[in-house]
């Protein structure tokens, strides 16, 4: 377990004046971020209050759904119980997906097909999000048919300038973690990488975004129109696969 309290201490030892937290473990951890910034050292990376955000995926929804940002149909809301849960993945109608609020990395999330695989399911998604993440919040929404999954890259300054560099597509996945990155996405029209730039934008400001950040878009691969894109979740760090933008754009 890497401590984030020797970091700071060694940092000022040091005298090092910011601190990079690389792609893992410590990017995304908003206690780490406060820490630095307690201690009057530069966390290269976004601010407290956008990784508290969008680290949770129900308050996440919830945020790009006030920023006009298209979201999966689904409950967005804290469920009560397993007859909750059935009642609302017969409203929106199956196939559904059941996720662990603070899920990632392809656990806590089951893929139902009958009301019987929801008072199968819903119980074990809850001790999974409370094993692996201590949070057993759970949220239930549709699942997309033939889903393409498409990131848009995010890159903002501190003075409120945000710019969308295009996308990868991360399709290709093995137990829902992406094994090939292709930029720019051959699905992908120009209409549609503006309609989800702008929209990737609009969330990003809504959250007082900056430094480099990653949205994560599920798109129906049905649908030839190209208008059913649906925000996922946003990485509040530098990717590993961020190089893969720096290629196509030549922007570092």
């Amino acid at each position: 377990e890497v401590s984030p309290e020797k970091i700071v201490r060694a940092a000022r030892d040091t005298g090092a004046e910011a601190v990079h937290p690389g792609y893992g473990f410590l990017s995304e951890r908003e206690s780490f971020a406060a820490a630095l910034a307690e201690a009057g050292i530069a966390f290269i990376g976004p601010n407290v209050r956008a990784i508290a955000a969008m680290g949770d995926k129900i308050e996440s929804k919830k945020l790009a759904k006030e920023a006009g940002v298209n979201v999966v149909p689904g409950y967005v809301g804290e469920i009560d119980d397993t007859e909750h849960a059935v009642r609302i993945s017969n409203e929106i109608g199956y196939p559904v997906m059941i996720k662990a609020s603070a899920g990632g990395g392809g656990k806590g999330m089951r893929l139902v097909d009958t009301e019987q695989d929801v008072r199968e399911g819903f119980e074990s998604v809850k001790r999974e999000g409370l094993n692996s993440f201590g949070d057993d919040r759970v949220f239930i929404e549709k699942f997309i048919l033939n889903p393409r999954h498409i990131e848009i890259q995010i890159l903002g300054d501190k003075h409120g300038n945000i710019v969308y560099l295009n996308e990868r597509e991360c399709s290709i996945q093995r137990r829902h973690q992406k094994v090939v990155e292709e930029a720019p996405s051959p699905f992908v029209t120009e209409k549609m990488r503006k309609a989800m730039g702008e929209q990737c934008v609009a969330l990003s400001k809504a959250v007082g975004y900056y430094c480099a950040g990653t949205v994560e878009l599920i798109v129906s691969g049905a649908d030839p129109t190209g208008e059913s894109f649906y925000f996922l979740e946003m990485n509040t760090r530098l990717q590993v696969e961020h190089p893969v933008t720096e290629c196509i754009t030549g922007v570092d």
